[in-house]
């Protein structure tokens, strides 16, 4: 498996990680296949897992994913000293649904359990700032994170769904090694906002959350006749089609397809040694534009 740079850190992560989501939300698999796809997942070379506090069925079910992943790799027999698990906190689940929450006293509390979740035993390698709330300055919401930073609770600190602004009035708070933004071919706000382009300047690794554009244009892909095309000829699923494009896209970026199968994810790591040339980025580029 390829590595790439996790920001500036000196700290080397798989080309392609792993989006734990799909594990813990209402349809989710038994937790023994789950299990299995994550642990699959680290045979195959992938050393960087993503989840959240919120990856749950509701405020009852709060930092599962978080559990589940520390459980997988307890379990699992082959060596998880390099493997980064990056976490994030601020959106809530009541009855299932979401919303946001930056009170810096539930960020500093969250952020406790999240530790405890993934296992007390040494710093959450990333913790993410996951929305920014309105009803609390960005200063006070990372003001939380910066104190876990100072006390070994935290190793690293990430936003999501933050502006260029916003970045960096978080990096004047706390040291900010990753964004995670939704990013693939029918949602390119990162290409136009500024936010890809900064982050490959500034050296942040990029996260696109929804690399297939949710479950609404997930099956429609194989009615995109670029990608469709390019999947025919290079023998290789539409999925490792787009995760190439977005590999493609920026050296910054590292792609974190969801998986609930073993299958899944081993279709997701085929896209590292799938190459695309500019033509073809170009031509997704137009067709899914239009």
């Amino acid at each position: 498996m390829e590595t790439k740079q996790l920001g500036n850190t000196g700290v080397y992560v798989s080309t392609i990680g792993l989006g734990a989501m799909p594990m813990s939300l209402s349809n989710r698999p038994p937790e023994s296949q789950s299990i299995n796809v994550i642990q699959r997942a680290l045979e195959l070379g992938i050393t960087f897992i993503d989840t959240a506090d919120s990856y749950c069925q509701d405020e009852t079910d709060k930092h599962h994913n978080e559990r589940l992943i520390h459980k997988a790799l307890q379990s699992y027999n082959g060596d998880t000293s390099n493997v980064i698990v990056a976490t994030k906190g601020g959106l809530m689940r009541p009855n299932g649904s979401w919303t946001r929450n930056g009170n810096p006293n539930h960020l500093r509390e969250t952020i406790r359990i999240s530790f405890e979740a993934l296992g007390g035993n040494k710093p959450i390698d990333l913790w993410q700032y996951h929305s920014p709330d309105p009803d609390y300055t960005i200063e006070e919401s990372l003001a939380p994170a910066k104190e876990a930073v100072r006390a070994g609770i935290i190793r690293f600190v990430g936003v999501s769904n933050f502006s260029v602004e916003q970045i960096k009035r978080a990096r004047d708070v706390v040291e900010i090694v990753s964004v995670q933004n939704q990013y693939n071919p029918w949602q390119r706000q990162p290409e136009f906002d500024g936010v890809l382009e900064y982050c490959e300047t500034e050296g942040l690794t990029f996260l696109p959350w929804s690399p297939f554009g949710g479950s609404r244009r997930h099956e429609k892909l194989q009615h995109i006749p670029s990608i469709a095309q390019l999947a025919k000829t290079k023998g290789v699923s539409v999925y490792s089609i787009v995760l190439a494009w977005l590999l493609a896209k920026s050296p910054c970026i590292l792609p974190i397809p969801g998986a609930s199968k073993i299958s899944s994810i081993e279709d997701s790591v085929r896209a590292v040694d799938l190459k695309l040339s500019a033509q073809e980025v170009q031509i997704i580029d137009r067709e899914t534009a239009s």
